[in-house]
């Protein structure tokens, strides 16, 4: 399957102009759009609460995505090279117009998907650094993170740390991960998803 994959920010934007460039694009190296997709929302917005979400889950290896620029795709560089690295990592290749990349099936690839892990690796680091300074510094000021015993929880150990987690999340973090991070059990993390109406897809 082939995708023509758009997204405007705003409904000022048209996407009209990039459906034009695709098209264009794909006439002149013969290729057939098999199904649009196109939605108008922020790219600072998680790909899971997007139309790009669905598209994720439902690309298979060997299909093709095309867009007019990465840019499209995520508005910081973190998640474009996160959801490049998806979907690499399913063998779907995925090409842009403006900046003429190939990805998937040529040695850059490689050295991207290379890139992509490392990048992966670091913000998994700083992340759980992060946290780890946010504890020792909430232990230092006197404050008690679990529940005292006889109490009913009105506030709740992961709760300051609820931003971290929802970034985890829409990054592909793995519940055993998120839960080894913040140094609870995963039924913890489970219980406190399901509180916030969170939705855990691993």
């Amino acid at each position: 399957m082939v995708y023509g994959y758009i997204r405007v920010s705003t409904d000022k934007q048209t996407v009209q102009n990039q459906k034009f460039e695709i098209t264009r694009y794909t006439k002149k190296h013969k290729i057939k759009i098999d199904k649009w997709i196109s939605e108008t929302i922020s790219g600072t917005v998680s790909p899971s609460k997007r139309n790009l979400g669905r598209l994720l889950g439902r690309v298979t290896k060997g299909d093709l995505i095309i867009c007019s620029e990465l840019s499209r795709l995520g508005r910081s560089m973190f998640m474009i090279m996160s959801i490049l690295n998806r979907l690499m990592e399913k063998e779907v290749l995925v090409y842009t117009v403006k900046e003429g990349y190939k990805l998937g099936s040529d040695l850059t690839s490689k050295v991207l998907a290379f890139a992509f892990s490392i990048s992966a690796e670091i913000e998994r680091t700083l992340i759980s650094d992060r946290t780890r300074e946010a504890l020792r510094r909430k232990k230092c000021e006197g404050v008690i993170l679990g529940r005292p015993r006889g109490r009913l929880n009105s506030h709740y150990k992961l709760t300051p740390y609820e931003d971290d987690i929802i970034s985890m999340l829409a990054n592909g973090f793995t519940k055993k991960y998120i839960s080894t991070t913040f140094h609870v059990n995963e039924q913890t993390l489970y219980n406190f998803l399901k509180r916030r109406g969170i939705v855990f897809r691993n």
